[in-house]
């Protein structure tokens, strides 16, 4: 795979964020790899999130993607939560977006219906999918299932918008959703 783009997937939470690289050559994905970050829950909120700046980091200098993915933030009812996997999720793009990377973001329903063809998909699905379309990664953890879906989402909406990239006047579409 010699012209192919390595794309990390991000799927980010405080507790657990689910993290998976991926190679996309022409319609053909490959599995790089893939895991969980876990912040030491003891740590107060600036220590986790630097954990996980620098976790993410880390799979950036070993892994080498040329793209990064993230799923966008959704809403829940108790706003501090919100609020928390909002931080969690700034810190997430803040570490590809340091090493130059082009960061897309993809709602949900987008990256479930790019995997398994319905937006309304559960994880076990998505899992399900992330198996069948990326053999090699085995049965990954629902975290990391997710952050390969992710990945392959952006892989699916990078070929089909190549096309419109190369179309003037039509700025800003490298990191459309």
């Amino acid at each position: 795979m010699t012209n192919a783009i390595r794309i990390l997937g991000l799927d980010p939470g405080l507790r657990r964020t689910g993290w998976g690289v991926v190679a996309v050559e022409g319609s053909r994905l490959s599995h790089i790899a893939h895991g969980v970050i876990a912040p030491d829950a003891s740590l107060p909120l600036a220590g986790r999130l630097l954990a996980l700046f620098e976790a993410v980091s880390g799979v950036i200098a070993l892994h080498a993607p040329h793209e990064a993915a993230v799923e966008e933030t959704f809403m829940t009812a108790n706003g501090a939560s919100t609020l928390k996997l909002g931080h969690a999720r700034a810190a997430a793009m803040i570490a590809p977006a340091r090493a130059g990377l082009i960061v897309a973001e993809y709602a949900a329903k987008v990256v479930k219906k790019a995997v398994v063809g319905t937006g309304g998909a559960d994880k076990r699905q998505v899992a399900f999918m992330v198996a069948r379309l990326l053999p090699a990664a085995g049965a990954p953890t629902a975290d990391a299932a997710d952050a390969l879906a992710v990945a392959i989402a952006h892989a699916h909406a990078r070929t089909a918008l190549r096309p419109a990239r190369a179309a003037p006047g039509r700025p800003g579409l490298e990191s459309a959703a």
